[in-house]
Formats: structure tokens, sequence, C-alpha cells
């Protein structure tokens, strides 16, 4: 199921070539180092990097719901309304849209449909199942979040080059994804 995606070097991938401003490491000290090829980034590197840029963006999502007067939510609870999106889901199908935990899409859960951010409808035909769908309040924030961060966008991809750079980050992390569940799944 490669969906048009590059492959990726389960050992390194090449971030940039020669003769570049990368960073130069020794090949056994943590982070980019440099070979005949380019600057290699291994995949520890990169998931470093990952959850890195993750705390930093939770922490601009706070920022972003403070400015709109959210205070009873965080950023993870903003995920997952973000992530049920228009759609009507059950938490199954959340839990596979997100990849959140079980109890921890629960207690998210809990937290928005107590903020009044969800709508939980019991299922016609097995009352202990309930599909969820964000309510008024919750499309409110999300469009608001999402106008928000169309600076960040603007910001991100002023010229062709960067935008083309964001679509190959955005398609290599979607491989990573895959190449890491497979290997969670089926091994090495």
């Amino acid at each position: 199921m490669n969906q048009g995606l590059p492959f990726v070097n389960p050992g390194a991938i090449v971030a940039a070539q020669p003769g570049s401003d990368a960073l130069e490491r020794a090949p056994n000290s943590p982070g980019p180092h440099r070979s005949g090829e380019g600057t290699l980034v291994s995949y520890l590197d990169l998931a470093r990097v990952m959850e890195r840029a993750s705390r930093r963006f939770y922490g601009v999502l706070r920022a972003e719901l403070t400015m709109l007067g959210v205070d009873d939510i965080g950023p993870a609870q903003a995920m997952v309304l973000l992530s049920i999106g228009e759609a009507e889901l059950s938490v199954g199908e959340l839990l596979d849209r997100g990849h959140y935990m079980g109890s921890n899409v629960s207690y998210h859960l809990k937290q928005l449909a107590q903020g009044d951010y969800i709508d939980r409808i019991a299922s016609q035909r097995d009352k202990r199942s309930v599909r969820i769908r964000l309510s008024e309040k919750g499309k409110k924030l999300c469009a608001g979040l999402r106008e928000a961060g169309k600076s960040y966008e603007r910001g991100l991809s002023q010229a062709e080059q960067e935008r083309r750079n964001l679509a190959t980050a955005f398609q290599t992390l979607l491989q990573l994804e895959l190449v890491w569940s497979n290997a969670v799944r089926y091994g090495i």
C-alpha cells in the first residue's frame, strides 16, 4: 500500500547534498553526519526531531487556544477535535484515525463532552456503542484553529520550492509511519 510515495531506506535518509550547509557530525555521534552521498540522518535522529517538533506544536496550539479564550481543554483534546472534523465516528474509528491509545481517547472524549465540544449519539442497534461528532461549539473552535493555522502555513510556504519541500516532508513522514507501523505489526 505504497500510495505512490517514494521508498525510504530504513537505515538512513539522505537529507542534504554534498557541499550544503548541513550539520557535520562524526558517524557514531548522535545527529546527522556526513557521508560521500550527503548528510545521513538516522531514524532515531528523525524521531527525536519529530518528538521535539510535536512538543513545540503543542505549545503553539496551547497559545492559540489561550488567544481564542479556551481554557477548559488542552492541545491534546484540540487535536482530537481536529481529527473528528466534519465526520461522525465511532470511538474505534477515531482510534484508527488519530492513533490514540484507548484510555487516552476515552479521557479526551470525556473532557470534550463535559465542555460541550462534542455530541455523543447512541447507536440505534447497540445502545452500548456511541457515535461522536463535533457540536457547534466544537466546530467553531476547529474553525478558529484552522484560521490561526493559515498564518503559520503562509509563513512556511511562501515560495514554490518551500511548498514542494513541505509536500516532500509530508510524504516522507507518511512513508515513515507506514514503515514503522509495519515493523510493529510484522517485525522488521
